[in-house]
């Protein structure tokens, strides 16, 4: 590739307008080199003849886009760093953070040239990129899948709103305590986590509140001043104030004043969401049971909470009492795979309420089947803008989330 670059260069020599500029570039399809081979092979295409730099690689992990970073920080001539795959997307975002010359976004999201780019409405709307800078904040979610999230859309747009100087990403992670650990920076400063994080959260942090301590699970994360990790979770008063609301009294901090005290909710799952809803349902006087494919996981989590166990496939012919809740907190029916639901539609019938912590779609077959049955339903999407508002305030510092805002765009967007 240089020694091409090399005869172009000679080609032009002497022929090259003032205002020209020559962009040199490197693909590589397959990894990410380590910082020192980055760094020799910026060195080698600046002494092609190269005004501007730029070398693609490929992302097999989140971290390897740390390298490029690195690299083009303390590069000292114009450099474009992009890191294609999904999980090198933030180095088309953060591109003017770390001094990237220019990024790249594609005009129509179905003509992609390279995997992971962005589109030009994403980078201008929802990004924000001509705002981003050295001191901008990086906030984002940790989740495998994630491109299926709303969440960078809302946050995003929500901090935009009140002028704080910050971007959130969606982050394909596949080991969390590597990333935290790889991203260590101060301006890395808070993250949401989801699926299959939120309990790998808890080891993680250095510090948790009461609530995410004794839920055992963590779906926030912001960074101190001093590098320290806290863990927040704000899905427990998220979920269980929706499901308040939806049972139709409102919610209350007094366990004798819930509209969940003295009633069964059957909570299917039990990994992070799962223990918040138990968590939080117990704590507001519910009794509970907890159904799962795994039944030790569900034996485990049902006696953290004085519950009975089930295994999933026991609900297709569990008859509750009157009034029970049923609340779905596993990724069952979420995008791309709307076809899930962990409850045949002949045992729905049975529930008052039925919630979903999925929220996309907004309306999921189990949603859709427990209504046909003319039962109560309660959407995700009310979950997801409270346990949203939580975050917003962790990581901004205590400014107050907008929610009218939050509720425009999650009624856009879901």
């Amino acid at each position: 590739m240089l020694q091409v670059a090399d005869k172009f260069v000679d080609f032009l020599s002497g022929n090259k307008p003032d205002k020209c500029k020559l962009i040199v570039s490197s693909h590589n399809y397959e990894s990410t080199p380590s910082c020192e081979e980055l760094a020799n092979l910026v060195a080698r295409i600046q002494e092609v003849g190269a005004d501007i730099v730029k070398v693609a690689t490929t992302a097999t992990d989140i971290i390897d886009v740390s390298r490029m970073f690195q690299v083009m920080v303390h590069c000292q001539v114009p450099m474009i760093g992009l890191v294609m795959s999904e999980r090198g997307l933030m180095s088309r975002v953060l591109s003017p953070k770390f001094g990237g010359y220019l990024t790249f976004g594609i005009l129509d999201a179905t003509k992609t040239s390279a995997s992971g780019q962005p589109t030009l409405e994403e980078l201008l709307d929802v990004y924000n990129i001509r705002c981003i800078g050295p001191d901008t904040k990086v906030l984002g979610l940790i989740a495998n899948p994630v491109k299926q999230s709303k969440s960078p859309i809302l946050h995003n747009k929500c901090l935009q709103s009140v002028g704080y100087n910050a971007v959130y990403l969606p982050l394909l992670a596949d080991d969390l305590a590597r990333f935290l650990d790889t991203y260590s920076s101060p301006d890395f400063s808070g993250f949401s986590c989801s699926l299959p994080f939120k309990v790998d959260a808890v080891h993680c942090c250095h510090e948790h509140d009461a609530v995410a301590k004794s839920i055992g699970a963590i779906n926030t994360i912001v960074r101190k001043s001093d590098g320290k990790l806290v863990g927040y979770n704000t899905d427990y008063i998220g979920a269980i104030s929706a499901i308040e609301d939806g049972i139709g009294g409102l919610g209350s901090k007094d366990a004798a004043m819930s509209p969940l005290s003295g009633r069964l909710i059957v909570v299917v799952g039990a990994g992070g969401a799962a223990k918040a809803i138990a968590y939080g349902a117990k704590k507001k006087g519910a009794r509970v049971v907890v159904a799962n494919r795994t039944y030790e996981k569900a034996v485990t989590l049902a006696n953290a909470v004085g519950g009975q166990a089930l295994r999933l496939a026991d609900l297709e012919n569990f008859r509750p009492e009157e009034g029970t809740i049923l609340a779905n907190a596993t990724s069952l029916g979420m995008y791309p795979n709307v076809d899930g639901t962990p409850v045949p539609k002949k045992a729905l019938r049975f529930y008052d309420v039925v919630f979903d912590a999925v929220y996309a779609p907004k309306v999921t077959r189990l949603l859709r089947e427990a209504k046909e049955h003319g039962v109560k339903v309660v959407s995700g999407v009310e979950m997801f803008v409270r346990q949203a508002m939580g975050q917003f305030e962790h990581f901004t510092g205590g400014i107050e989330a907008p929610e009218s805002l939050m509720r425009e765009i999650a009624a856009q967007y879901t």
